[in-house]
């Protein structure tokens, strides 16, 4: 793994493995024995823990933000893994899963890791109302939904 001040260049599912087993045995004094991959496909996660494997995924793109990140997405998905394996409730919700990830200093939640800006901004002619939206539309065939009044485009933002 390739550091560089507080980013991380370059991280393989080998490297995460190692980092995820010394976190483990360093914040949990309980070993970690099963993998931990990145998975492209996760998109609004920054991992998650499965339940019927015990393994964990990790969203690729939480390596590109910062190693903090990294490590603190991975206190979280640690949390769920031991509470579950100690047959505690390992929900959100509960308050052992709240305690450990304090006492762990995990992260609760991770930060907007895709820009979801609007592309499209349409302005009704007659009452002013504003749509934000991601994809075009045909105004010929759309209406306000205030006045049924016609619709303009009045910028394209390019993301």
């Amino acid at each position: 793994m390739m550091i560089s001040g507080n980013r991380l260049l370059s991280c393989d599912n080998q490297e995460l493995q190692q980092l995820t087993e010394e976190i483990s045995l360093q914040f949990f004094q309980r070993p970690f024995k099963h993998k931990i991959t990145f998975n492209s496909r996760l998109r609004t996660t920054g991992g998650r823990y499965l339940l019927v494997t015990h393994n964990i995924e990790i969203n690729p793109l939480v390596v590109s933000k910062s190693r903090q990140l990294l490590v603190g997405v991975i206190k979280h998905e640690l949390c769920h893994y031991h509470l579950h394996l100690m047959g505690l409730d390992h929900t959100h919700r509960s308050l052992e899963f709240k305690r450990l990830l304090l006492a762990t200093q995990g992260v609760r939640y991770v930060p907007q890791l895709v820009s979801t800006k609007k592309r499209y901004i349409y302005v009704c002619r007659h009452c002013g109302q504003r749509y934000f939206r991601q994809r075009k539309i045909n105004t010929e065939k759309l209406v306000c939904g205030r006045c049924r009044g016609k619709l303009r485009l009045q910028a394209h933002l390019e993301p």
